[in-house]
């Protein structure tokens, strides 16, 4: 073995002592909206999010997330390395007045991997 792939070899060993057993190698970030539904034109409804990802360190972390409704976004949350989220699986939440109704979609993103996609709920309105 050459001093190039002894190197490599250490290399690739040290870093698999350093992740815990169970760590997912390739995570992308998933989004779960919580909202009633239906809600009274006029009232103040709270729009949950969230997000689970397997790992939140200054290499690997959810990058963003946002929430549109009806296709505006009207909430986003960036990160950074020096700026993660609260946890592995962290929750937002916003208040939102009902007009008419309601569709919801909300998207995070994991800085290495990406999304595992936009997730959409609907709130009917009672008159």
């Amino acid at each position: 073995m050459n001093r190039r792939d002894f190197i490599l070899t250490s290399a690739l060993f040290a870093a698999g002592l350093l992740v815990p057993a169970g760590t997912a190698w390739a995570n992308k970030a998933e989004t779960k909206i919580d909202v009633p539904e239906s809600a009274a034109k006029g009232s103040e409804i709270t729009i949950k999010m969230t997000v689970t990802h397997s790992s939140n360190s200054f290499l690997h972390y959810t990058e963003w997330l946002w929430v549109q409704v009806n296709g505006n976004e009207v909430a986003r949350w960036n990160y950074s390395s020096g700026n993660l989220p609260e946890g592995a699986t962290f929750t937002k939440e916003i208040r939102y007045k009902v007009e008419g109704a309601l569709e919801i979609k909300a998207k995070a993103n994991c800085n290495l991997h990406g999304s595992a996609g936009e997730v959409s709920a609907k709130v009917a309105v009672k008159e």
